[in-house]
């Protein structure tokens, strides 16, 4: 019995050393939309990585450094380091990424094992990309880049050297990593509404992610025979389940085990755990604000979290020393080739300000900031007093940033920078220019219809901040019809009503950057016409090429000087009052608030949710009236039919 008893017990932990010998543990760090802020913000003038406990900054890639190699020296598992997307943009450090691609260099000097591209690493057109990918390959080791579902044209000679890039194998469609004895499988994938955002990316376009994750799915699993699939998605979260494509994805898709996703800048304290296929989602905000830290087990087939966290990258953290002096050391490269031509250097002081401007989903002081640093400056290059710029207009999702005060109330070129710090220009030069063009009354009315519409069904990105005009507008009225009333400023700073109809046929000129331009021309056919605008020049004709409505910076000189947004913002602030005296310009004390220029004003009186409705207003209050009147009938031949019934029964009663 005794040799029974010490048999079974040899066997037991035979069985379990088994059981734990095929279970390994695996963790997977993770950011996403750094956005090229390298340092923490915000104001940089705050920030200090190598000094504890005296600053409220977040993010710093020299404390996310420290962070990685913390979390690898506390385990003795395998460790991966992944991003997904739009690691790019957003900064004063982008605008010599194609020169030096900085940022892969020092993913890679971090510890990153893989990204994906966004969208927003399509901001400088395929060729600009490709050529921030070839310099990163030229300078050394950079993470694996994964992007599965980008799709080249046949006839369009544009993307030529972003596919060349892709065939040599700089980026690839999924890669197979082995840790430990574990394969691990990995691809990248770029969602709708992320391609949907990317109009630069052209010709280049984008395949569903659900049918390129099954083929990646099929080829890790049954081809390489991998024991866990990652999908780095630049796809996104939504509170709204129906648009949430990383989580469709993951419920549509069987086999993808994690998703790293990325773009929609969700702050996620703990992953989605996607009942029907057991996938776990993770996002880490933005900025790199935060990162998680995802601890695994893998084993048997199964997939275990076994612990999440979402760290805070605070002053709390300690920099990395080499990271910090390499990102420094950028910084005079920056002073150098981009900011010496106009006068400024990165840590510059250009103004000062005791308020925070912040960006809202509706009318606010940064925004009303931007709108009218446009207005300002076109205007001032305007001679013709009768031509002037009367509307400026540019989208919240154009605005990345805000501006806080922090400690010193001092605002940093790098900090304003960071407010418009978007795009490229036809010249090839960053930054979004700006353009100039004419639209009739009507059709700016269209355009005010955008924030009161679109940005419900679409989010707050596509909400407009406007200079030169205030708005009211009634949001129980139908769809593409809410702007009730419209003033326009004139020469003595006077609003005055602006007649929307169509009858108008005075042509007023409105300004924006080519990016919202874009959009200007073909949100029509987004909304079935019904939000149809044609840019035109100053005689009324149609404007076929955004090109030809770029403004010169500089009518003295030979050629077209774009007039970059980011400029004419820095212009601006620089021309503010120094109240003080201190030799730093104040921002003004208008900006302290808003001014009403988009009122919400509801209202369900009939009057005000009919009048001076546009023929959607009048389709739907005729059908209404067709309803109600065939109800009305219905009940009444009804009732007519019961009361014969009734007297009927009576009579034979």
């Amino acid at each position: 019995m005794r040799h029974f008893f010490s048999f079974l017990l040899v066997c037991f932990a035979f069985i379990s050393s088994s059981a734990l010998a095929g279970e390994k543990s695996l963790t997977i760090i993770h950011t996403n939309d750094l956005h090229s802020h390298l340092l923490g913000h915000s104001p940089n003038k705050d920030y200090t990585p190598m000094e504890l406990g005296n600053d409220q900054t977040l993010g710093g890639w020299a404390r996310i450094a420290t962070v990685i190699e913390s979390e690898k020296k506390n385990r003795n598992n395998p460790v991966l380091v992944l991003d997904a997307g739009d690691f790019l943009m957003g900064t004063l450090f982008h605008l010599v990424s194609r020169e030096e691609a900085i940022e892969l260099g020092l993913m890679r000097e971090m510890g990153y094992d893989a990204t994906t591209l966004g969208n927003h690493e399509f901001d400088f057109r395929p060729d600009g990309l490709a050529r921030i990918l070839n310099t990163a390959d030229t300078k050394g080791k950079i993470p694996l880049i994964l992007c599965a579902n980008a799709i080249f044209s046949e006839e369009d000679a544009r993307d030529d050297s972003l596919k060349e890039v892709f065939n040599k194998g700089i980026v690839r469609p999924y890669a197979v990593l082995v840790r430990d004895g574990i394969r691990i499988g990995l691809f990248g994938l770029i969602g709708h509404d992320a391609a949907e955002k990317s109009p630069f990316a052209s010709p280049v376009k984008f395949e569903d992610i659900r049918l390129t994750a099954r083929r990646m799915v099929k080829q890790l699993k049954e081809k390489e025979k991998v024991d866990l699939v990652i999908c780095l998605s630049h796809a996104g979260l939504y509170s709204d389940k129906a648009k949430s494509e990383d989580e469709i994805l993951a419920e549509e898709v069987p086999g993808i085990d994690i998703i790293v996703s990325g773009h929609t800048h969700t702050k996620l304290p703990k992953p989605i755990v996607v009942e029907s296929t057991g996938a776990i989602i993770v996002q880490a905000w933005v900025y790199g604000k935060h990162i998680g830290v995802l601890d695994l087990t893998v084993g048997d087939g199964a997939i275990k979290l076994k612990n999440y966290k979402a760290v805070e990258i605070n002053d709390t953290i300690k920099g990395n020393a080499k990271v910090n002096d390499t990102i420094e050391s950028y910084i005079e490269v920056i002073n150098q080739k981009v900011l010496k031509e106009v006068n400024l250097t990165f840590h510059q002081t250009i103004a000062e300000t005791d308020f925070d401007l912040t960006i809202e989903a509706q009318e606010s002081n940064l925004g009303n900031m931007i709108a009218d640093a446009f207005r300002w400056h076109l205007n001032r290059l305007e001679d013709d007093r009768s031509d002037r710029v009367r509307v400026t207009i540019q989208s919240n999702g154009l605005i990345r940033s805000n501006i806080l005060k922090g400690k010193t109330s001092l605002i940093g070129v790098s900090d304003l920078f960071r407010t418009t710090p978007l795009g490229i220009g036809m010249d090839g030069s960053p930054g979004y220019p700006l353009v100039s063009f004419y639209l009739y009354a009507s059709e700016i009315k269209k355009a005010l219809e955008v924030p009161t519409t679109i940005v419900p069904l679409k989010g707050e990105n596509y909400f407009l901040q406007f200079s030169g005009i205030k708005v009211k507008y009634n949001p129980y009225r139908m769809p593409f019809d809410r702007v009730t009333e419209i003033s326009i400023e004139d020469e003595n700073g006077e609003y005055r009503p602006l007649d929307y109809s169509a009858s108008n046929k005075q042509l007023y000129r409105v300004s924006s950057n080519i990016y919202n331009a874009t959009f200007i021309k073909i949100i029509g056919s987004l909304t079935h016409n019904i939000l149809n605008m044609t840019p035109k020049d100053k005689n009324g004709n149609p404007i076929s090429e955004l090109a030809e409505a770029l403004v010169d910076a500089d009518k003295e000189k030979s050629g077209l000087q774009e007039l970059k947004e980011w400029k004419v913002l820095m212009e601006y602030v620089r021309s503010f009052k120094d109240r003080d005296g201190d030799g730093v310009p104040e921002i003004p004390e208008r900006y302290r608030g808003t001014e009403g220029r988009m009122v919400r004003d509801p209202s369900l009186n009939p009057y005000d949710l009919l009048s001076g409705g546009n023929y959607i207003t009048w389709i739907a209050f005729s059908t209404f009236i067709i309803v109600l009147a065939l109800l009305v009938l219905i009940i009444y031949v009804g009732l007519r039919v019961i009361k014969r019934i009734i007297k009927k029964s009576m009579a034979v009663s």
